[in-house]
């Protein structure tokens, strides 16, 4: 059997991508539309993709498909049950951004908990420069020593946030009992107090029927009012309106997000629209550095090239 391996969205990926040495053919595409995904993939036996969906509806249309790399983490873009009831192999990445997510995290942590933002907007205002002594305390200044940080995911990215909390800045960490799985070896804390005590929340979970939403009306309210919540994993695991109902009516003390429920939001998003010094919103960088692009796509061929070896690695199917 020749090989004809494709990439739909290449431009995803900011990295040298070496060729797998089996493919007869390797095709890079930039960026894919929905409607082309069927006719870029004809003929091809593996597909690489971070972002464009492959469904049912695309997937039975490409019955020479046998193996899927997803140049991510997350895979909810494959219909996995398709794929395991056709024999299509799926393989993801693991453990490549196991400092970028959890340093950005902390970036925000650090920007929110210190009020980096109001006080910057308060120089530009010309606050300093009204002073009367040498400095202003507008904003309310927080200590990370000492705090306590709510981590939901209890994976390598969860794990590392919470090496970082403990060891760089002294903070108390409890890991939630949300949903299976469990990792063994990890001390858990019923969700619900993890929510009551923590100064800050971070997800660092997968997108599941189970995680959705995670956090909503319900969980926010449930948090201290000078409490902080990050996102640096899915849109989804939040309810979006909820969060900005918390943010205007002070149920939380503010929020650092790098995700979206819709990315990229062209057609606008309510969350775009939050113009306030307690809530940061970058565009899912938090993975982006330029040492673990390069692991990605280093270990995306390494799947790709194992799986026709017959050794397969990183399978979610």
């Amino acid at each position: 059997m020749s090989h004809r391996v494709v990439f739909l969205d290449r431009a995803s990926l900011k990295a040298s991508v070496r060729k797998p040495f089996f493919a007869e053919e390797y095709i890079e595409h930039q960026q894919t539309d929905s409607v082309s995904i069927v006719e870029r993939l004809q003929g091809a036996t593996v597909a690489i993709t971070n972002k464009v969906p492959l469904r049912e509806d695309i997937l039975k249309e490409l019955p020479q498909l046998k193996m899927i790399a997803v140049a991510a983490t997350g895979y909810d873009v494959i219909d996995i049950p398709y794929c395991k009831a056709h024999g299509i192999a799926v393989a993801n990445i693991r453990n490549y951004a196991v400092h970028t997510v959890p340093e950005h995290a902390f970036a925000l942590i650090l920007a929110l908990r210190r009020n980096i933002l109001a006080y910057r907007q308060d120089v530009e205002a010309g606050v300093w420069q009204r002073s009367e002594q040498f400095c202003f305390f507008n904003h309310a200044i927080g200590d990370l020593h000492g705090a306590t940080l709510g981590i939901v995911g209890e994976g390598v990215l969860g794990e590392a946030t919470a090496k970082i909390a403990r060891d760089g800045f002294g903070m108390k960490v409890l890991f939630a009992d949300h949903a299976p799985p469990k990792k063994p070896g990890v001390t858990f804390t019923p969700f619900a107090d993890v929510l009551k005590e923590a100064d800050v929340i971070s997800l660092h979970c997968p997108l599941t029927a189970d995680t959705r939403n995670v956090i909503g009306e319900k969980e926010l309210k449930m948090m201290k009012p000078s409490a902080l919540l990050i996102n640096t994993s899915r849109g989804g695991l939040v309810d979006e309106q909820a969060l900005i109902k918390a943010l205007q009516e002070g149920w939380i003390a503010g929020a650092g997000f790098d995700v979206l429920t819709t990315e990229p939001p062209t057609h606008g998003h309510p969350l775009l629209e939050v113009r306030r010094p307690n809530f940061i919103l970058t565009p899912h960088v938090a993975w982006a550095s330029d040492g673990a692009m390069q692991f990605l796509a280093d270990q995306l061929i390494d799947n790709i090239e194992l799986w026709f070896k017959g050794t397969p690695q990183h399978l979610v199917t």
